[in-house]
């Protein structure tokens, strides 16, 4: 048997445990190998019952003192209660529906038990735990690992098959150059799969782990880089020149632009009077005016003789992007078009049939722009609006209907630096990190159930002075299932309290001509107060609103939050945020407590990170970035890190990964990155 076998052919692989593994993603010996362990166990030492710390897993070795059940000894459902004893201190193990093991324990004689010990009534407990007969074959001592499973396999199933193949891990050959395994003092595959499994010590964990997440980041990061430099070093890009005035742009605004926006308005310059195709992300807050510099873009583009692309991924954002650019922009002579799904055909091939042409300088829409009859005549600049809610293909495929076009991603949801770098890691990145002038921070209060009666009045209160105001739920409608208030009962009750007010409701399950008709009379003035959602999270500027509560606010990210207490607080009076909180735990408390210190997005945006981590955050798969198998974006930053730079090193030798000794590592990265982001390599 070797690395590249099938699993079928490992004893004990039956096509059942051939087919689970199989959806688990294991098709090969070799990938059975890379099944990493996503923890470990120690039951190396065992402890006495007295000196063994509760809630933390234990060995303990002790003698059946008595067993017993309580309720019909027939009934299968009925809990099994073992009293052990060993010198030190009683234990009572606890197995419920454990009639079948009644005949495996017998009194007065030996087992271990591994397990938590918990107090319960004064009584020492260990419910559940893993347990052998003293001396048995399976009475192991050492450090056990615990596999991710699926159900049909076992974590015994995942050991026995291991512990079989482990042999074969002396087939893995070191593949990558000999100068980054010395300098970055990793120790060699084999030895690496070896001890990654079945570790005699803390000592052989920490070198197999490290040797597996750092070439697993090196083969991520090489991957991005070469994207990002490797491309563009043998692609042109459209050139637009720095000497190109954006004078007539800039002195109609009625303000000044701030610092952030000037200086990465400088960085966007640059970037389009490169050969190098520019793409790069902007960063900036809620109102920190990334729009004003996407109009500069393209106003520069149009200037030029090139055609503009926006696309957003709303149709009421993107009909919103359309009215300010319009209102911007058209009195300088370019032509702006609606291009979405709501179009009547007639509208639609009229708009088409200007694009083609070259009569259209800017076209803004939703994923409708990215359809195959869509032709440009000289597209110039691509952007993409809140571009977490597009996959990398999506960009890809807009940017593909020009000639290399610019392309310039805007999103106002604040990531952390240390994740952009590998979400965005085929961009550069900017951040607008200055707000304009006289903007009044959102003051933000955290609420239990008691006060909701004082919130609502208080609601009322904005609404009758002549403001406007949003009210999220979590949920739809109510649910057996989870205690949380939704937006219909939000809605019913409102309605009802308060019959001299507007009140809308808007979710994700209506159409979306009934939504957007919603959010249209809420943005028009006519609806008062917009229960709603998350669906708002996004794509909705009404500067009227003044208030934003947010019901369960336990069940939203601190991300989640602040983008959506973004929605207030964009005109010139004092805005509130008032988090209702219907079920405190602890992370809930830490969160509020950060949404009420703070009002920086990218301080509030780390501390999510640290929080949830970046896979709760961020669905990986429609960024288009690869998933991990042993990496985790922030307990590894330090080896991010280091990585960065052999990545770094290793594209400027070989900007296409083509060298002889680069040839494992060229196999691998086209290997995670498949055809996710079409890597043509």
């Amino acid at each position: 048997m070797n690395l590249q076998d099938s699993i079928s052919c490992i004893k004990g692989v039956g096509e059942k445990k051939c087919r689970i593994l199989n959806n688990m993603g294991v098709e090969t010996v070799d990938d059975m190998l890379h099944l990493f362990p996503r923890k470990y166990e120690d039951r190396r030492e065992i402890s006495y019952i007295m000196e063994a710390p509760f809630n933390k897993d234990v060995l303990v070795k002790g003698r059946v003192a008595a067993r017993q059940y309580r309720g019909n000894p027939y009934n299968k459902k009925t809990p099994l209660r073992i009293l052990v004893q060993d010198g030190s201190a009683d234990m009572e193990v606890l197995f419920f529906n454990g009639r079948y093991l009644a005949d495996y324990f017998n009194v007065g004689c030996e087992y271990t038990f591994f397990g938590k010990i918990t107090l319960n009534n004064g009584r020492r407990q260990m419910a559940h735990p893993e347990f052998h007969r003293l001396g048995d074959k399976d009475d192991e001592r050492g450090i056990f690992p615990v596999y991710p499973l699926t159900e049909g396999i076992t974590q015994a199933n995942m050991r026995k098959i291991i512990k079989s193949i482990l042999p074969l891990a002396s087939q893995a050959e070191e593949w990558l150059p000999d100068k980054i395994a010395k300098e970055s003092n990793l120790c060699s595959p084999a030895y690496a799969l070896t001890n990654i499994h079945f570790p005699k010590d803390e000592r052989q964990i920490k070198e197999a782990r490290y040797r597996m997440v750092f070439e697993e980041l090196l083969i991520l990061q090489t991957g991005l880089f070469y994207i990002k430099k490797g491309r563009s070093n043998i692609r042109k890009g459209i050139v637009i020149a720095e000497n190109i005035s954006v004078e007539n742009y800039t002195d109609r605004l009625p303000f000044e632009l701030t610092e952030g926006q000037k200086r990465v308005w400088e960085e966007v310059q640059k970037d389009m009077a490169s050969v190098r195709p520019m793409n790069r992300l902007i960063q900036g807050d809620v109102g920190s005016g990334k729009t004003a510099v996407a109009e500069l873009a393209i106003y520069k583009t149009a200037k030029a003789g090139y055609q503009s692309a926006m696309m957003a991924p709303t149709e009421l954002l993107a009909k919103q992007h359309f009215v300010s650019l319009k209102r911007d922009l058209e009195p300088l002579g370019l032509n702006v078009d609606l291009l979405c799904s709501s179009l009547k055909a007639r509208e639609k091939q009229e708009v088409l049939e200007r694009l083609s042409s070259g009569k259209t300088d800017i076209i803004v829409g939703t994923h409708s722009i990215i359809q195959p009859e869509v032709a440009f005549k000289a597209l110039g600049l691509v952007i993409t609006d809140e571009q977490h809610r597009f996959g990398v293909n999506q960009r890809s495929l807009l940017a593909e209907k020009g000639d290399t076009p610019n392309i310039l991603v805007m999103t106002a949801t604040p990531i952390p630096r240390t994740l952009a770098v590998i979400l965005y890691g085929d961009l550069d990145i900017s951040v607008i990190d200055t707000m304009p002038p006289g903007r009044k921070p959102v003051r933000t209060y955290l609420r239990n159930n008691d006060s909701r009666d004082n919130v609502y009045d208080f609601v009322h209160n904005e609404v009758k002075a002549g403001r406007q105001a949003y009210v999220v739920a979590p949920l739809i409608e109510e649910s057996e299932n989870i205690d949380c208030r939704s937006a219909e009962e939000i809605y019913k009750e409102l309605s009802q309290r308060f019959p001299d007010v507007s009140v809308g409701l808007v979710h994700g399950a209506m159409k979306q001509n009934e939504k957007d008709s919603v959010m249209e009379s809420f943005a028009s003035g006519e609806t008062d107060i917009l229960v709603s959602t998350v669906v708002i999270e996004v794509g909705i500027d009404v500067s009227n609103a003044t208030v934003m509560v947010i019901e369960n606010c336990e069940r939203f990210g601190l991300a989640q939050l602040h983008q959506l207490r973004g929605r207030v607080g964009r005109g010139k009076a004092q805005s509130y945020c008032i988090l209702l909180c219907g079920h405190e735990s602890e992370i809930a408390n830490k969160r509020n407590k950060i949404m009420c210190k703070s009002s920086d997005g990218f301080a509030i945006a780390e501390e999510d990170l640290k929080l949830r981590g970046p896979g709760e955050i961020f669905g990986t798969r429609q960024h288009g970035l690869p998933e991990l198998n042993i990496s985790d974006l922030i307990r590894h930053v330090d080896i991010l890190e280091d990585v960065k730079k052999v990545a770094a090193d290793i594209i400027d030798k070989d900007p296409l990964i083509c060298l002889p000794e680069h040839d494992q590592l060229r196999r691998k990265v086209k290997r995670m990155f498949g055809e996710k982001i079409e890597l043509k390599l």
